[in-house]
């Protein structure tokens, strides 16, 4: 199939659209009206520019309000659409696309409508144009697809058909039976693929504001693809979404992000598909200035890790404790040092262990996203890395070469660690993300690594709400929860605006007796937790005296639900960044966010 855009998706002015959608590699765009109605230039000027990007003008939209008015209204619709023939032929398109009446003095009579559509479906065939006729979620009497394709059925003329956008589909609960079963595909006039959360709103809020690309969502819009590819659909697949985070980003990151979700698109409607796996996480590495002033090494020795290697041809640094591995880069003239520039010490880097890392690469490559080979040394690993879109690098270790990373490249310095180590594993990680990417950053780990995203919620920090939606690998061991903020002086916000962008700035480890973890952590270290809290959950889940002395004594919180129970502690921020220790008892698979109100407000009395 082919790509498209339609320009209302993009930021910027219409040549700027234009050039984005070149650039990332659509194939043609939308004119919508009002981009045109804006642009200084004529119509064709418009096409010259296209022509000489290389993109097909695939359709100029929309036109609404056109069956079913009054004989005089008709009239001035009729002369209008005339007018608009010939922008058409100027701009060097021959479609044109037509939305459901939303007038309020529009008729209810099929008939009438049928008459008015089959009369400009006369003038189209003079003018050698073809017509598309959409149903609007909230037309007034025309709404959901089916009536739309009734309508076109009715009028039976070979310059009109029906325009299917799978947000108007969806949000009003449609199914594809009618596509599957009725619909000719011959009469397709025009596909848009939108995407969006599900919601309960206003259904014209809800268009004008939350729509976004495929994969960013939760509608069905892959049996959608797969619906039209077994009916031998082969023409374009074109973006219609409105969204405000889109109109405030960069036109060539979202078009490139456009593109993405149309490859995706067809890889997941590909039988012969199969994506490479990741497994867990290796390690991860932080970008720090020097050894004798790493912020970060108090805390986690404190916490029970210690220094097991060094590498043997770089300035970097191997803490472990359990199956976690902490790394610190200090090497000059390295990635991590410009990340450093970039941001200040922080996390960098994430290592992930890949099914096949070669083939990872290559699908990131078909997705735009760009790819690092790091500088080694001869008898050294290769370790291709990816960028995400926050531009935190993911290192890629092949699951066979897990164990030989750390003998090959470091050399030990301390005794192996023991294996009864309290410590299991890194639990989940918390990055935070601008509102303008969130969507690039979910879609990032979904459409690469085929993270699955969880419903979102709300983390009340004392100076505003911040969204967060947790991703994890299909086997569920990688979790990320990514958070963002419209508010300027919450947490994350500050974070962001600290770190000029940086994206990790929590790591959670699962240990096996938190008491024994949080007796290990300096106080100095410790995140208090007020005592009004203790009274609350004693009250709440009916909790002995005893055990709430021991949650208080360490500053440990508490959550439970019907599957298990979840205790937690946090150490305090450095740099913005900071440690939880996480306890699971039974099935608990939440992540305590319950508490989160109490650890924002507490980190807010820390600064």
């Amino acid at each position: 199939m082919k790509y498209s855009i339609a320009t209302v998706c993009l930021s910027g002015t219409l040549e700027q659209k234009m050039h984005a959608a070149a650039k990332a590699g659509f194939h043609a765009i939308e004119i919508f009206e009002n981009d045109l109605t804006q642009y200084r230039g004529s119509a064709s000027d418009v096409k010259r520019i296209a022509d000489s990007l290389g993109l097909e003008i695939l359709v100029l939209q929309p036109f609404r309000d056109m069956e079913g008015l009054p004989p005089a209204l008709r009239d001035k619709k009729f002369k209008m659409m005339e007018r608009k023939m010939d922008l058409a032929h100027q701009l060097g398109t021959n479609r044109l696309m037509m939305c459901s009446s939303v007038h309020p003095l529009s008729s209810p009579n099929v008939h009438q409508c049928a008459d008015d559509l089959h009369t400009l479906a006369e003038l189209a065939k003079r003018e050698g144009m073809q017509l598309g006729y959409e149903a609007l979620a909230w037309g007034r009497h025309i709404a959901d697809y089916d009536d739309a394709w009734n309508l076109v059925k009715m009028v039976d003329h070979p310059n009109l058909g029906v325009v299917l956008d799978t947000f108007h589909m969806f949000a009003r609960g449609n199914t594809l039976d009618t596509l599957k079963n009725d619909i000719p595909v011959e009469k397709i006039a025009l596909v848009q693929v939108a995407d969006a959360p599900k919601m309960q709103m206003d259904i014209l809020q809800y268009s004008r504001h939350y729509r976004c690309f495929p994969g960013q969502g939760d509608f069905p819009v892959i049996d959608f693809v797969q619906t039209l590819k077994d009916k031998g659909y082969n023409d374009y697949l074109s973006h219609e979404v409105f969204n405000d985070e889109f109109r405030a980003s960069s036109p060539i990151e979202k078009a490139i992000d456009g593109v993405r979700s149309l490859k995706w698109l067809e890889d997941q409607t590909n039988e012969a598909f199969d994506a490479p796996k990741v497994s867990d996480v290796s390690f991860i590495e932080f970008a720090v200035k020097d050894r004798e002033n790493n912020p970060f090494t108090d805390v986690i020795e404190s916490l029970g890790f210690s220094k097991t290697h060094c590498h043997k041809s770089k300035n970097v640094d191997l803490y472990q404790a359990g199956d976690i591995n902490f790394i610190f880069n200090y090497e000059k003239n390295s990635n991590a040092q410009n990340y450093l520039d970039g941001h200040g010490e922080s996390v960098c880097a994430l290592g992930v262990l890949a099914e096949d890392s070669n083939r990872l690469v290559e699908l990131a490559k078909r997705y735009n996203s760009p790819t690092i080979y790091q500088a080694k040394q001869e008898n050294e690993l290769d370790m291709p890395t990816l960028k995400s879109s926050s531009q935190l690098l993911i290192h890629l270790l092949d699951e066979n070469q897990a164990e030989k990373f750390y003998d090959v490249d470091f050399e030990r310095v301390a005794p192996q660690v023991e294996e009864s180590s309290n410590f299991k594993r890194i639990d989940h990680m918390g990055q935070v993300v601008s509102p303008e990417t969130l969507l690039s950053n979910l879609f990032f780990y979904k459409s690469i690594f085929g993270f699955v995203p969880e419903e979102s919620f709300d983390l009340p920090d004392i100076n505003g709400l911040i969204t967060s939606r947790t991703i994890k690998s299909p086997n569920g061991k990688i979790k990320i929860a990514l958070n963002s903020t419209s508010a300027k002086r919450t947490s994350a916000q500050r974070f962001l605006n600290d770190s000029n962008g940086a994206s990790i700035n929590q790591i959670a480890i699962e240990c096996s007796d938190i008491f024994a973890a949080g007796r290990s952590l300096s106080p100095i270290y410790q995140l208090k937790i007020p005592n009004n809290y203790y009274l609350d959950i004693q009250a709440q889940f009916d909790l002995s005296d005893e055990f709430i002395a021991q949650l208080k004594e360490n500053n440990i919180l508490y959550a439970e639900d019907d599957t298990g129970s979840f205790l937690h502690f946090y150490t305090k921020e450095v740099n913005g960044l900071f440690f939880e220790v996480v306890q699971r008892l039974g099935d608990y698979a939440k992540y305590g966010e319950t508490n989160a109100f109490i650890r924002l407000a507490a980190q807010s009395y820390q600064g």
